[in-house]
């Protein structure tokens, strides 16, 4: 067996002998210097990927690679070292899950963090720290440089006349789609580990949250430029290439806004069991804050829910908390209280307006038109569900509750729209209000 002084100076010559190619054309931008890049990503890729038992890749291998996205000013070798750094944190996750022994009851899984590890993001108080990320263009990212980066987006989407020549803009798409898929592997091994054990630390550690309760970071304004990145429709776009990569990007803003609403609801959590400190912040929950914003900007709702069709959970979350809104929150249920209680869910709001008189009531505040789309994307949402959340308030799964849930949920959507109709004679039927009574109606004739 060879022994661990032998292997590390192989490690160490394999490492000098791929980063040499490099060395001399590191800060050039010409054809030659370009080759070079490609070489050496290619003998990244052949000396940690190719072989089964690969060589891990060194810390000065990611950050070049990282730079080469960063700064590369080719598309080709943007897209190169965005795909290769993707493929290496996939075989060489920085955190991850122990392997659980299911041969003990009692074995749970634990949260393994690579330390040493190299990370796009640098997160410190130190002021030698915060200097190096400024002044290396293409380095680590802290707050303040995620933040310029949302900015460039929000600015360059919102742009009538994109085109796909301008590499720039297409390169931080790419690099904003790392930086939300870093964030999501750090973040989901310790969230997951954090639902068994209530441990908080782990998420305050983790790199989505140090990053959110960063001095450098202004938060509402993060969160409204992401909004509008969300909002914006690539379907104009000069190639299929930029079509790709702009929805792709709108993806990664989905993932990203959802990892945010998961801490939320894990921090909330905490909070009630006291296991946050000062030093944890306060932030206003994001589901709070887009709430507010679709209620500002009424005409982005339909946009908005429907860039969330693939996320139902959250979703619905979000037609449900808008319809509460304005319903008016459901009583909390007391020690003196005997009577029954709302219902905060979906089929609580749709009892709202299961007569004339609350309907009538609703729609004095939000516009009949809202209600439809809401209660449209709710059905939706809410028949995209795994089947066992049908049942909404217990744990009964069988096929025969769940299709009883679904026929009510039907028959309640059915009654909602013939009580907005006489409550708003005028009011016309939308076509995705067309859609949910055709949905309701062959739920209802088939389930029966």
């Amino acid at each position: 067996m060879e022994n661990p002084s032998s292997q590390r100076t192989v490690a160490g010559a394999l490492e000098e002998n791929i980063l040499a190619i490099l060395d001399s054309t590191e800060a050039d931008d010409t054809q030659y210097a370009n080759d070079d890049r490609t070489a050496f990503l290619d003998a990244v890729r052949a000396a940690s990927l190719v072989p089964e038992n690969g060589t891990p890749p060194t810390y000065k291998w990611f950050a070049s690679i990282f730079t080469i996205l960063r700064i590369g000013k080719s598309l080709e070798l943007t897209m190169a070292s965005f795909k290769l750094l993707n493929e290496l944190d996939k075989r060489f996750p920085r955190v991850h899950l122990s392997v659980v022994d299911e041969s003990k009851s009692s074995s749970k899984p634990t949260v393994i963090v690579e330390n040493e590890a190299w990370s796009p993001f640098v997160f410190s108080s130190e002021t030698s720290n915060e200097r190096e990320a400024a002044d290396n263009p293409g380095g680590s990212i802290d707050s303040s440089g995620f933040q310029l980066l949302i900015q460039d987006l929000a600015d360059a989407t919102a742009e009538p006349n994109f085109q796909a020549s301008e590499t720039k803009s297409l390169g931080n798409m790419l690099l904003f789609q790392y930086l939300v898929n870093v964030l999501e592997g750090d973040f989901q091994p310790r969230n997951c580990v954090y639902a068994e054990t209530a441990n908080w630390v782990l998420l305050r550690e983790s790199l989505l949250n140090m990053l959110l309760v960063s001095r450098k970071l202004n938060y509402k304004n993060l969160m409204k430029d992401c909004l509008a990145i969300m909002y914006e429709n690539f379907d104009t776009a000069a190639t299929i290439a930029l079509l790709e990569i702009g929805n792709n990007t709108c993806i990664a803003m989905q993932k990203f806004l959802i990892l945010i609403m998961e801490l939320d609801v894990s921090k909330k959590a905490a909070e009630m069991q006291g296991s946050t400190t000062r030093a944890d912040g306060v932030r206003t929950p994001l589901l709070e804050m887009v709430l507010d914003e679709l209620t500002y900007n009424i005409d982005i709702l339909d946009s908005f829910l429907q860039v969330f069709k693939s996320e139902p959970k959250w979703k619905l979350e979000v037609v449900v908390q808008y319809l509460w809104k304005y319903i008016g929150k459901p009583s909390v249920r007391t020690r003196r209280s005997n009577g029954p209680t709302d219902d905060a869910s979906f089929s609580g709001a749709l009892k709202c307006f299961s007569n004339i008189t609350s309907t009538k009531s609703t729609i004095k505040k939000i516009r009949p038109e809202l209600v439809q789309l809401l209660l449209a994307h709710g059905l939706q949402a809410h028949l995209s569900l795994p089947c066992k959340r049908h049942v909404e308030g217990s744990s009964a799964s069988s096929e025969e509750t769940s299709n009883s849930s679904l026929i009510e949920v039907s028959e309640n959507i059915i009654s909602a729209f013939r009580n907005l109709k006489t409550a708003d004679k005028k009011m016309e039927i939308l076509p995705l209000g067309k859609e949910a009574l055709f949905t309701a109606a062959t739920i209802i004739s088939t389930k029966s």
